[in-house]
């Protein structure tokens, strides 16, 4: 009978550094959206149907996907009278019509974030300004947002967009932006808009979320001081990807995306002396766990927390959840 043997600690600096930033991980969002899952399973029994992943993470999908939940790309997958979930991303008002109009269940998991930059889209919508998105073409939030206002909304990607962009009278202009980008990213547009368009209306709040603003300073925190950083998320997960870029322009000698430790590489660690991690914010915190226990296996200490916030928000789940667990008799 073999025994497995444990990974090599490989050889390198004498100093050794491991940093975790936090915050890190799920947001409020985030955790309200997989919860209604988890319930809408409890309660009414799989298959639940899902429309799109429920957030950007291939590791939550296939977990709930185990446990009976099927995700479809449009709601003509999902059979009549059926329970389907939309994803913490939003939807547009079109798919609600289409929702009502094939008797489907529905239960919107959209982060209550998500919601209130639709309800600013209409806003603009109703005094007729133009409304110009800050996004990325193709995201699920960008199409929920630009569908409550298909005719006045128009999408700039970068600021490069922002200096070309024509609108119908320059004095009624406002900005909105997808939630999960880049802080700095989304004010370099923004600054780039306001010279073209002085008048430019800026949003009632900031529109990017404080689960993105939190991460992003967090990781600006560890890269100052790490040579390598590590982010965990899927490749689809805008924020975690933003992670990645903004650990480089804040310092960081290199910096790189896994899903989970598999996708760790050896190679990475030569001559590295610290190693900052972090999530993105539809990362469950055991995918972490799995890159930190990699680290120290090749010879790096236990990780030293690195804060930068504290986060208490917490997200009701959505009122036709709570009512039918109410009538279940079980905690909402």
């Amino acid at each position: 009978m073999s025994t497995a043997l444990p990974d090599p600690v490989l050889p390198g600096p004498a100093t050794r550094e491991l940093l975790l930033a936090a915050p890190r991980g799920y947001c409020a969002g985030v955790d309200r959206a997989v919860i209604c899952v988890e319930q809408a399973l409890m309660l009414y029994g799989p298959p639940v149907y899902v429309r799109k992943q429920i957030v950007h993470n291939k590791h939550v999908v296939s977990t709930l996907e185990q446990r009976g939940a099927v995700f479809v790309e449009e709601l003509a997958e999902v059979p009549a009278g059926s329970t389907v979930v939309f994803s913490a991303h939003g939807v547009s008002p079109a798919v609600h019509a289409q929702a009502a109009e094939r008797g489907l269940k529905t239960i919107d998991a959209t982060c209550p974030l998500v919601t209130k930059v639709h309800h600013e889209a209409r806003r603009f919508d109703k005094d007729d300004y133009d409304i110009l998105l800050i996004g990325h073409e193709g995201h699920e939030e960008v199409e929920g947002t630009a569908g409550e206002a298909p005719e006045r909304t128009i999408l700039v990607q970068s600021p490069a967009d922002a200096e070309t962009v024509q609108v119908r009278d320059p004095a009624r202009v406002a900005w909105l932006s997808q939630t999960t980008l880049s802080v700095d990213e989304t004010m370099a547009t923004v600054d780039k808009l306001r010279e073209r368009f002085p008048a430019l209306v800026d949003p009632p709040s900031d529109d990017i979320c404080y689960a993105t603003q939190n991460r992003q300073v967090a990781v600006k925190k560890i890269a100052r001081d790490a040579d390598l950083v590590i982010v965990v998320g899927s490749a689809n997960s805008s924020n975690s990807v933003r992670l990645v870029e903004v650990a480089l322009e804040a310092g960081a000698s290199a910096a790189y995306r896994v899903d989970d430790a598999g996708e760790m590489d050896d190679a990475w660690l030569e001559g590295i002396g610290s190693v900052g991690v972090t999530s993105g914010a539809s990362v469950p915190e055991d995918l972490v766990d799995g890159v930190l226990n990699w680290l120290r296996a090749r010879g790096y200490p236990d990780a030293r927390s690195v804060r930068t916030a504290e986060e208490s928000l917490i997200f009701s789940l959505p009122k036709e959840l709570r009512r039918d667990l109410k009538a279940a008799g079980r905690p909402a």
